[in-house]
């Protein structure tokens, strides 16, 4: 799906204009259009160290999608530092929002003219809300129209389940969120350079660096929000302390109600009330915590129990938790947000979320109940009730590595459950619904489904393998396939639990391409991958795999399974794979067909019933009794 693209050209003429704009009295500048064309290496590396006029970077490759969407940074194994005092300094913006699919990464959903990119269900396509400049975020109606996000005729909000809006990448009106939108260059310094940036360095024959374009900041390319902006407070701790029973509220745009700024801090029985103030930005608050209720940040410690967060504005994320080095411990509290782009608990940018027994309820789209977002973290739910009812806002969308213990998870118009590319769920002896609407989703036009894991390319998340597993419990779908993959590669590990598909049309699985209309990667080369692992499990339902996926599907300990498996034709025509579906049955196990099936092979060491049915392998051979 991705090609290797050399940059170099493309940057030295951005280089070049930039110059030309800026003329001799930036330093250095006269020399740098010919030392970039001069260049006699380019290399691009993710900066894990800043230093004075020194970086120190993680060496690695720029790929960019065929289909021109974000450019992607793989990191690999070498590190190495350089002195920036002789080199021109550029950095790079993007035309319109985040590209692609969720959200912006960012954001869950949602985004404002400003635009927020998640593309999602809650992120799923567009932005987590995907609401424009028209929506103030604040309740929505119970059941809105239009898109799935809640956006009016001129966006079609999330994309997939909580993210996004505007464009299913969350782009504004400058991009139609299927491509890049246009590169810009200005001025910049070492001390526009932060860790997570990412770096395009252009070296001279002696490995010194003439030039350098900061092509990502914080590690999003191609976001809008190039800068890490949480607004103002209403009230800040910053000092370590505890308090009791204390009321914080925020009616102004783009305030916390309360903000813990690096702090250790134990609140109990506290109240927090986000009544009203807009949000400016929906990228800002979806990916830093703008306008959330109480945001934890800069690597506070805080300890939140017996609380009470009420909010009612967009991106009124109840409780944030933001940034490597920050956590969040909450238990025994509730929470219940109205406005779109509105999570219950948030988390990003690499911070910590512990929730134990929360009742969590949100009502706006693009508003998951446990909600991660750019830059991922960890999350850990034990016990509790998270439920949702807006369009695009799973239970759990997840950017992060997510647990859940003992707990109900509940959405009411969206799919149960988002993952985006290489992050997981984990799930035990949870009841998990979902419903997710045939019209109002923003990816509903692409397919309906209780669990969807995918890969948007808005630069939410790092591209690998997502995991999702769930041993014990019940998952339950009032409409559409039981899962659905597509543009992604994923584990999924199921034990013990009780599925049921009241949807008598709907697949237990569908693994297919997309249309690349949401902007998740390059018609038919977009393939689902599955490595599906059934554990003392029962399964029912239909499976199908196009012709540019795989199933590798392995049935032991006693597991079970009633269907059928049938590989069909990619709708976009792309070139077949080989091992599309790939069948191993255990001592033990039993696979009853329903119908005819068409699978590249099958490893039997249990038991088939083919019920007067056949199984065609690659090979041609026919399987029956």
């Amino acid at each position: 799906m991705k090609k290797k693209v050399v940059l170099a050209l493309f940057m030295s003429m951005a280089l070049a204009f930039s110059a030309a704009g800026c003329g001799a009295s930036s330093s250095g500048s006269s020399t740098s259009a010919s030392a970039e064309s001069a260049a006699a290496e380019t290399v691009y590396g993710k900066v894990t160290a800043v230093d004075g006029s020194s970086v120190t970077v993680t060496v690695g490759t720029m790929e960019t999608s065929e289909s021109g969407g974000p450019s992607t940074f793989t990191a690999g194994s070498d590190t190495k530092t350089y002195d920036l005092s002789d080199a021109t300094i550029t950095k790079e913006s993007m035309g319109g929002g985040a590209p692609g699919g969720q959200a912006p990464s960012g954001s869950d959903g949602g985004t404002d003219s400003s635009s927020d990119g998640q593309t999602p269900p809650e992120k799923p396509s567009g932005t987590e809300s995907g609401t424009d400049s028209s929506t103030d975020g604040q309740t929505p109606p119970e059941k809105p129209s239009g898109t799935e996000s809640g956006t009016d005729s001129s966006s079609d909000g999330q994309t997939p389940p909580e993210k996004p809006s505007g464009t299913e990448s969350g782009t504004d009106g400058s991009s139609d969120g299927q491509g890049a939108p246009s590169a810009q260059t200005e001025s910049a310094s070492v001390d526009d350079i932060s860790e997570g940036d990412i770096l395009e360095l252009s070296l001279d024959d002696s490995g010194n660096v003439t030039a350098v374009v900061i092509t990502s900041q914080g590690g999003g390319f191609g976001s809008d929000a190039q800068s890490v902006d949480q607004g103002t407070a209403a009230n800040t701790i910053s000092e370590d302390s505890k308090v009791s029973d204390t009321s914080y509220s925020s009616t102004g745009d783009d305030e916390n109600a309360l903000r813990v700024d690096g702090a250790t801090v134990t609140l109990d029985g506290i109240t927090v009330d986000k009544t009203a103030g807009s949000s400016s930005n929906t990228e800002a608050g979806d990916f830093y915590g703008m306008n959330a209720g109480l945001l934890a940040t800069d690597g506070a410690a805080v300890t939140i129990k017996n609380a009470t967060v009420n909010t009612s504005a967009q991106n009124g994320n109840g409780v944030f938790s933001y940034g490597d080095g920050t956590t969040v411990n909450i238990s025994d509290s509730t929470i219940t947000t109205t406005g779109d782009n509105s999570g219950g608990i948030q988390t990003t940018g690499g911070g910590t979320t512990n929730a134990e027994n929360l009742t969590v309820t949100t009502s706006g789209n693009s508003s998951a109940a446990i909600r991660s977002d750019r830059g991922g973290g960890t999350v850990t739910v034990n016990g509790g009730t998270y439920t949702t009812n807006g369009y695009n806002s799973p239970a759990v969308y997840s950017t992060a590595d997510i647990t859940v213990d003992d707990a109900t998870l509940t959405a009411n118009n969206s799919e149960a459950l988002v993952i985006e590319g290489e992050n997981s769920i984990a799930l035990t002896d949870c009841n998990v619904t979902g419903n997710m609407s045939d019209t109002e989703g923003t990816s509903s036009d692409t397919n309906v489904h209780n669990v969807m894991i995918y890969q948007s390319q808005s630069g939410d998340a790092e591209e690998g393998t997502s995991s999702f597993s769930m041993t014990g419990g019940s998952l339950t779908a009032e409409n559409g396939d039981m899962f659905y993959i597509t543009n992604t590669a994923c584990t999924i590990e199921l034990s013990g639990v009780t599925i049921n598909n009241q949807d008598s049309d709907g697949n237990l699985m569908t693994i297919a391409g997309n249309d690349a209309s949401h902007g998740w990667g390059t018609a038919g080369s977009n393939g689902g991958n599955v490595t599906l692992t059934c554990d003392d499990q029962t399964l029912e339902g239909n499976i199908s795999v196009d012709s540019i996926s795989t199933l590798d599907m392995t049935l032991k300990n006693g597991s079970s399974f009633t269907g059928t498996i049938n590989i069909v034709d990619n709708a976009d025509g792309g070139t077949a794979v080989d091992n599309n579906a790939v069948v191993t049955i255990g001592e033990g196990c039993t696979w009853t067909l329903t119908g005819n099936c068409t699978v590249t092979s099958v490893s039997n060491s249990g038991t088939i019933n083919y019920n007067g049915y056949t199984i065609t392998l690659a090979d041609g051979t026919v399987l029956s009794e």
